[in-house]
């Protein structure tokens, strides 16, 4: 389903941190989110998890304002994965990622719910560990976990805050590539809050600048990603190169430095 993002703002006591953010990513599109430390991209997207309540502005999903829905609802729609496991999980990988499933579940655990999870796991790479104690797995492998729970949920549009940040290289291609085909193959829209410019162009139909909780610009990677852009939104003098038809970032310095 459409997410469709309209007018949130959104204030810390008296401070803004979000002003008038707007934005849509369309069925079977992956939409990164960039901007630097502190422009408002967690907040954003637990604004539209309605894990937060925007001062201004409503969240649509496949035409429905998620506002209007009861938690189990939401649940059903949105796959929120965030950037660590802050709550502990004392079970298994298996079990962590079967969490994922109450939103879809009835009275007890059914084949099906079973089924999924481990089809999930199998998208991840982690069938290997399903039996693991979820807390002496690695931060990286809980990361995945994560992921795979949001998966096993079968949302329609799944939110990730930072899914790759404690991934080693190789990991970060693998998931990216994994959210990449979900989106594609099962027609569901991602909006993904990451730091890496160039897998952002790698990897996303759109993106989304932000800074200062404002959109600053949106668009195709090869229309965003310019040196104007990246000097305004970072304060970073940039190179921009082209590799495999997507616009390729080399960072100079900042434009202090300069």
């Amino acid at each position: 389903m459409k997410l469709d993002i309209q007018g949130i703002s959104f204030n810390y006591n008296s401070i803004p941190v979000l002003q008038d953010v707007g934005m849509r990513v369309e069925v079977g599109e992956l939409v990164a989110l960039l901007g630097p430390n502190g422009s408002g991209k967690t907040t954003l997207l637990k604004c539209i998890a309605k894990m937060l309540k925007p001062r201004r502005g409503a969240v649509m999903v496949g035409g429905q304002r998620l506002e209007k829905l009861d938690s189990r609802e939401v649940a059903r729609l949105l796959g929120y994965v965030p950037q660590s496991a802050n709550n502990v999980f004392p079970c298994s990988v298996f079990d962590a990622v079967l969490i994922g499933r109450r939103p879809r579940m009835a009275w007890g655990v059914r084949r099906e719910d079973r089924v999924m999870v481990s089809h999930a796991l199998e998208m991840m790479g982690l069938q290997h560990m399903a039996n693991r104690s979820f807390n002496q797995i690695s931060a990286g492998e809980q990361q995945k976990v994560l992921i795979a729970r949001a998966l096993a949920q079968e949302p329609d549009v799944l939110l990730l805050d930072e899914p790759t940040s404690n991934l080693d290289l190789k990991h970060q291609l693998e998931v990216l590539s994994t959210l990449r085909k979900v989106t594609r193959e099962k027609g569901v829209s991602a909006l993904i809050a990451i730091h890496d410019l160039n897998l952002a162009s790698r990897f996303s139909d759109q993106i989304v600048f932000l800074k200062d909780g404002i959109v600053c610009d949106t668009g195709e990677p090869g229309h965003v990603l310019t040196t104007e852009n990246i000097r305004s939104v970072y304060g970073v003098e940039a190179a921009i190169t082209e590799h495999s038809g997507r616009p390729h970032v080399i960072a100079i310095g900042s434009v202090e430095q300069r």
